[in-house]
């Protein structure tokens, strides 16, 4: 596997579930999955999705700028650090993140979040 193209295809699909149908992230955690979001740590899938799904905007647009990736651990795992912009709905002015997924291997070429961190700043 590629990681390069293996964490963009991934970022691509991330981005693209969570703005059109946020609940449908779930899938791509198990429950040993860790988020930390505004100081907060949440564990399980059903817990993650619970939070993101309680973010409350009309709509929502990810606009990647960057996407690293690095190889971590023996066992196929990535480090992969994004960072962009959000658009909303409401003509609020864009904010900007950054994100950080711990991806790991289920089977040749899938993927699953194990840690995920993610902060929005102006």
């Amino acid at each position: 596997m590629d990681p390069d193209g293996a964490a963009k295809a991934f970022v691509d699909h991330y981005y693209t579930t969570f703005d059109t149908n946020r609940a449908a992230v779930e899938g791509l955690f198990q429950e040993g999955s860790i988020l930390t979001f505004g100081g907060e740590k949440f564990m399980g899938a059903a817990a993650i999705t619970a939070k993101l799904t309680s973010i409350q905007f009309s709509s929502c647009k990810h606009h990647v700028t960057t996407i690293d990736c690095q190889p971590s651990g023996s066992t196929g795992g990535m480090l992969v650090f994004v960072s962009g912009t959000m658009h909303f709905g409401g003509g609020e002015p864009p904010l900007k993140f950054f994100q950080v997924f711990h991806l790991m291997p289920t089977e040749p070429e899938n993927l699953y979040v194990l840690n995920n961190y993610r902060v929005n700043y102006e």
